[in-house]
């Protein structure tokens, strides 16, 4: 099943946006009337309600912002807000995520970071509800497209999680109890991702029967392989190691040989990718991070640069470079295709099996799995080129993973501003270099403005 954006699926998406109320600020704002109107046509056939999920993923994707590995993504803010990437682009806005300086008051904070998961989080959970009261959807419909809506709602629980602390916990379409949800606590949110992923991993194909073969739907895999992640970020290593197995021995996904072939639609290391939606066009990440003048977004920063280790086969295949005069500037190349009017080759990965392999290695050396740890990152860096670790020890191994991770993974969902967070070296690694702005508390983002002054309960985060 394609999801480029046909007249029958934008009409659904119509649809459910209008009931979401996009044009509104408050992600809360709902007109109960609508909600009425959709859910009982939308959810009176298979063909209706798969369009209003595969909505949410063309939203995704075609947006600018937070999931889209567009302009203002958390791949392209995490990198800025992290050691990846320089600034050059003129919005002061943008420059604030660079130099650890944010405030309350960014727009693109608050439109794209916060706003726009929560709006996935309201499409999940509109389609929850739709689907409680349906008659008109197969059983096997049902569950697909509950499992679907229920990791959509956990994956973005999780970066908004990760990136902004304690957050209101959204289950419900009811714009009565959104308005006035206070910020739950970190460990329960991750309670109800837990429990979401656990629901999907239950209601979900395990194969890509319901999405035409394409990886272009998260299935049974993509909820156990974000629940590995979610285990390693709340550290149980027991059900990280586990989650991660599963996967990694699953013959569906194979570390690819050839680098050039990673992040080719449907790869044989891709769990889940996002389809670009626009006829003719790539994804975002290609088209942003591709260099063929003098940058005006970002470029690959020294301290990525210089992190690669002689030899290592990714900065060959993975990082390019653009020559301007006596200037040359260093850019992400996991994506080949920047121009308009090409074939779609290309689709934007959101899980792939290399995490699995980094997630199974850090969740065995943090319960002295030293010789089970050292195999699993060996197998990325034979990948890379590159001879097994030295590393023997737990600490040694946990610095050398998180090492392989600011490779392997840069430029990716911003996976580098999160795990120097969560792993607790923020401040040894970005305090030398982010002078003079950088602050403890700058890891994480503050509450907007906007929505503080939306919801009375909601507190801001220190130091903003």
């Amino acid at each position: 099943m394609k999801f480029h954006c046909t007249i029958k699926n934008a009409f659904f998406l119509y649809l459910l946006l209008s009931a979401c109320n996009l044009g509104c600020k408050k992600f809360v704002a709902v007109d109960p009337p609508k909600t009425q109107i959709v859910t009982a046509s939308v959810y009176s056939n298979d063909g209706s309600a798969i369009s209003a999920m595969n909505g949410i993923y063309s939203q995704m994707i075609s947006s600018a912002g937070f999931a889209s590995g567009g302009y203002v993504s958390v791949t392209l803010l995490g990198g800025l807000s992290s050691d990846e990437f320089i600034n050059y682009s003129a919005s002061a806005e943008l420059e604030t995520f660079y130099a650890n300086n944010l405030n309350a008051t960014n727009l693109t904070l608050a439109g794209s970071l916060w706003q726009e998961p929560y709006q996935y989080i309201y499409y999940a959970n509109a389609v929850l509800d739709g689907l409680s009261i349906s008659s008109g959807v197969s059983a096997k419909t049902h569950a697909e497209l509950e499992g679907e809506a229920k990791f959509i709602r956990a994956f973005c629980h999780f970066y908004l999680v990760n990136l902004f602390g304690d957050i209101p916990l959204v289950l419900s379409t009811d714009y009565r109890i959104n308005a006035v949800l206070p910020r739950t606590p970190k460990e329960k949110v991750y309670q109800q991702i837990i429990s979401d992923l656990t629901d999907a991993q239950g209601l979900l194909p395990a194969d890509y029967s319901f999405s035409n073969g394409e990886r272009v739907k998260p299935n049974k895999w993509a909820a156990t392989a974000l629940l590995a992640r979610t285990y390693l970020y709340t550290a149980d290593w027991v059900h990280a190691e586990s989650a991660s197995t599963s996967v990694i021995t699953n013959t569906s996904y194979s570390v690819a040989g050839d680098l050039d072939n990673v992040f080719l639609a449907n790869s044989e290391e891709a769990i889940w990718q996002l389809m670009p939606v626009l006829p003719e066009s790539n994804t975002n990440e290609g088209i942003n991070f591709i260099l063929t003048g003098t940058p005006n977004s970002v470029a690959i920063s020294k301290h990525l640069l210089n992190a690669f280790e002689p030899g290592d086969k990714r900065k060959q295949a993975w990082v390019n470079y653009y020559i301007d005069g006596m200037d040359t500037f260093y850019y992400p190349y996991k994506y080949k295709i920047q121009a308009s009017g090409e074939p779609v080759t290309e689709y934007s990965m959101v899980l792939r099996l290399a995490e699995q392999y980094l997630i199974r290695s850090e969740a065995r050396a943090r319960q002295n799995n030293i010789t089970g740890a050292q195999t699993d990152l060996n197998i990325i860096r034979a990948r890379a080129g590159l001879a097994n670790t030295t590393a023997t020890t737990e600490t040694s191994l946990l610095a050398a993973i998180l090492h392989e991770r600011q490779i392997e993974l840069f430029s990716e969902w911003g996976h580098r501003w999160l795990d120097l967070k969560r792993t607790t070296t923020a401040d040894g690694i970005l305090g030398p270099i982010k002078q003079p702005n950088w602050q403890s508390s700058d890891i994480l983002y503050p509450i907007p403005q906007s929505e503080l002054k939306n919801d009375i309960k909601l507190t801001q985060n220190p130091g903003y």
